[in-house]
This record gives C-alpha cells, structure tokens and sequence, in this order.
C-alpha cells in the first residue's frame, strides 16, 4: 500500500458524507450545517481497499523470484550462507477476503522449509541481503538484524527465543525491502530493548527498537516484550499490519507508530507509554495516517492518546481497555462493533481536523461503547464537526459540575438507533452542548513535532540511505 492509496478517494469521501442522511437529529446545527455529521454507516477502510483494488487488479502481490539465493553476513565475519538454503518463499501471498490482508499475512507460522539459522552475537549486525526466511535465536548485547535488500524482495525474520539489549540502535532495522515480517514461535518469549539515546545512521533518525523504512508485519504464536528507554517500540515508516501474536511495550514515545497506516486483525496487546499506544500520521501526505482495527485485545496505560490517526480511526471488533488523557483521537472516528473501555481525563473520543479535505465527525454504529472522565473540564465525545450515532450501546460517565459535557460538537447531532445511557439514565437524544463548539482538541492534539519520534516530529519521513 503505497502513499497514492487514498488520493483518488478525498473527493469521493466528501461529497459522500455531504449527501449521507443525517436520519433524526438532536440539538441545533452551528454554521457548518451543510456539512454532513457522519458517512451513514459506509465503511471508511472499504473506501480505501476499493480504490486499492482498482489500483492493483492487474498487480498481484507477489514473492521474489523463487530462485533467489540467500546470503546472510555480519560485519565482523562476512559468511556467505551457502546457495542450497535459498528460500523459495511457498507462503502465499495473494490477498484475503477482505482486500486488507495477503494470506501470508494471516499465517502465523513460518515455512521453515529453507531457512537459515542465526544465533545472535555481541556486537554484531546481521546483514540480510536477500529474500528468504531467517529463525533468530539467542542472547546477545548490540546486536542488529539489519535488512536491505532490492524492491521486490519479502524477508521474514523468526524469533525463536531471542533476548537483545542494545544501548543506542534498533534491534531489527529495515533499510529497504518490499516487505518484511516479524514471526514470533508458539511457545518462546523474545526480548528486544535499546537502553539509551538512539543514535542516527546517516540522515535516518532511528528512535525506535523495531524501525523500518518499508512495509512491515507482525505475526505468530509467541509472545515480544520491546522496552524503549527514550524512543518508539514499534515503528514502519510505511504501511504497518498485526494480525497475531502477544505483545508488552514499554516505552518513552509511542508504543506502535506508522506512517501511512495501521492495519490490526488479531493479536493481544499490552502498553504502557508516555506518549501514544498507536500512533499513525505522515507529515509529507495528508492522504494517508489511518488505523484500522478488526480484532484483538488490548489494554493501554497512555501518557497521552491510547489511539491516534491524522485521517481516520475505524473499529469494527477487539476488546479494549485505554486509560489515557484522550482515548481515541483522529478527523474522523467510525465504531462500527467491539468492546471499548475508556477511562480518560481530557476527551474519551475528540474528532478535530488533522489533515485538509476531509470532514469532521464521530460515528458509532455498533458495539459496546464505555467512557468515564475524571476531571474539571472534560468531555466523554468530542468532536469539532458532527456525530452520528445509528446503533450500539454508549455508556458515558462524568463529573456534571463545571464546563464538561457528554456530548461536544459544532455541527449536526444525529441519533437514529442504539442505546445512549448518561450517568446512568437512559436518553432519547443526544443531548445539545451547553456551548456549542468543541474548540481545538483536547490534550495530545497536536500533530506536530512535539510529539515525539526525533527531529522531524511523529510521521516524517527521513531521507533514504
């Protein structure tokens, strides 16, 4: 999925959501009346794989050639992995159902057919040079799995009992590839930790323990513990996807970061952070920065957002338990089904404009929707446009004294089905806003620099090696 995934659609998405129906309304409209509150149940992520697929029809995600030879070397010895252990990449790669996610993807084993075996070592760098699957096992201080490899080729590295502490430098660092997995094996734990200040290579400000350039997945059946002292855990300068395994972050910036998007259908998730759980914004192309969750369980202890996305955030399942100062942020939020627990103390939902182009507005749909807000000047939802509710159950909780509201919004309210209980009672509407106006964003809105990720702020892409 490439940065022009979402260009041909902008256009399409707004004049979709200026011609949605906004069913019964509630409360009174600001100025921006004309604008619609919401898409009418239309997926946003199926706006996205629509325009893939045309996009793609006559393009197959496919392996590199399956003749490739294999070659793996440190910088201290320089082995060449002899040409018998190429891999011929059986895993199939051709898309799902869902247009989301190639069938490799999904499988959470690894064929071990051809691999090559690495022991990790002091001081070392893994260089990998070529397609093919490679199981990494052992304990090692400074050591790296670096990749860069052509366009075309697909890497999978399996953590297989691996434990890696590393003062200043990734763990595993993708250069270049077309796409790279990380599989974890039923059964093993794996550590990966950077201690210190991370420190750049060239003009690529590295700040996370798991950092790469290009498409990234993370899959398996065993469980990742990454502790990053003062960066990122997980960052894909692309396109990131998690569709299994176990994962405990800790970390000083954001705990799963991506560029252009982050897309989630399995996996259990454990986060405690100073700055975001999941983090996705390119500050180079407004189209993209969008996250999309269809399963999984998670629970995150965030200093600021648990989730957020410049364009879009779309739940359709997955139980989640975020404590955090703003519970889920982005221009546009779509909950279509789950279990979402939120405790907050500045906005459990705020919608507010990130990026240009697109409208403002909350949607819920379906699931189980719980906040409750702590605080003197909160919000349960939030949002600098509309809010559209057309189903579901919305549980809102807080304190009633002061400037705190359980709905804020500036444009239309609409409320055509679910159930919407305030401090406890049952309500038929959805209540106006005291004053309207949602202002500018809660804490942890801001998409700039300050949020972290080194010098170019959160999202920016560096300049290639």
């Amino acid at each position: 999925m490439k940065n022009t995934k979402m260009n041909l659609i902008i256009a399409a998405m707004a004049v979709t959501m200026m011609l949605a129906g906004c069913g019964q309304t509630s409360g009174s409209s600001s100025a921006s009346e004309t604008a619609s509150s919401a898409t009418s149940g239309q997926s946003l992520i199926s706006q996205v794989t629509d325009n893939d697929s045309s996009e793609e029809s006559s393009v197959s995600e496919t392996t590199a050639a399956t003749t490739t030879t294999t070659a793996a070397t440190t910088k201290a010895e320089a082995e060449e992995v002899p040409a018998e252990n190429a891999s011929d990449e059986k895993d199939d790669d051709s898309e799902s159902d869902d247009g989301l996610f190639s069938k490799r993807d999904l499988k959470q084993t690894a064929d071990l057919t051809d691999a090559v075996e690495i022991t990790a070592e002091d001081g070392k760098t893994l260089e990998i040079t070529e397609a093919g699957v490679y199981v990494v096992s052992g304990s090692a201080e400074n050591f790296t799995i670096k990749v860069e490899t052509d366009d075309e080729a697909k890497v999978q590295i399996v953590l297989n009992g691996v434990d890696i502490t590393n003062s200043d430098f990734p763990a595993i660092y993708v250069v270049n590839a077309d796409k790279v997995f990380v599989t974890t094996v039923s059964g093993t734990e794996n550590n990966l930790s950077v201690t210190g200040q991370f420190t750049a290579d060239g003009d690529t400000n590295t700040d996370a323990v798991i950092f790469s350039k290009d498409d990234i997945v993370l899959n398996g059946e065993g469980t990742l513990n990454v502790t990053s002292a003062n960066g990122n855990g997980i960052s894909g300068h692309d396109d990131m996807k998690i569709t299994g395994g176990t994962y405990t972050i800790s970390c000083a910036l954001d705990a799963f970061e991506a560029n252009d998007s982050l897309l989630i259908n399995g996996g259990t998730f454990t986060v405690n952070t100073s700055k975001d759980g999941l983090h996705c914004a390119n500050d180079e192309d407004s189209t993209v920065g969008y996250i999309y969750i269809a399963g999984g369980s998670f629970n995150i202890q965030a200093g600021s957002d648990g989730i957020q996305a410049a364009t879009f955030v779309q739940i359709d399942g997955g139980t989640f338990d975020i404590s955090a100062a703003e519970g889920i942020e982005a221009t546009q939020i779509q909950i279509n089904g789950g279990t979402i627990n939120i405790s907050a103390s500045d906005d459990g939902l705020n919608a507010s404009s990130k990026v240009s182009g697109l409208d403002v507005f909350v949607e819920i749909t379906g699931g189980e929707l719980n906040i409750t807000m702590s605080g003197g000047d909160v919000d349960c939802i939030d949002a600098n446009g509309s809010v559209s509710i057309s189903g579901g159950t919305i549980n809102l909780n807080y304190p009633e004294q002061g400037p705190s509201e359980s709905f804020d919004y500036d444009g239309n309210a609409s409320y055509t089905g679910g159930t919407i209980i305030i401090n406890g009672t049952q309500v038929d509407s959805i209540p106006q806003p005291a004053m309207m106006g949602g202002g500018m964003g809660g804490f942890g809105g801001d998409m700039g620099g300050d949020m972290g990720g080194g010098p170019g702020g959160h999202g920016g892409r560096d300049m290639q090696i």
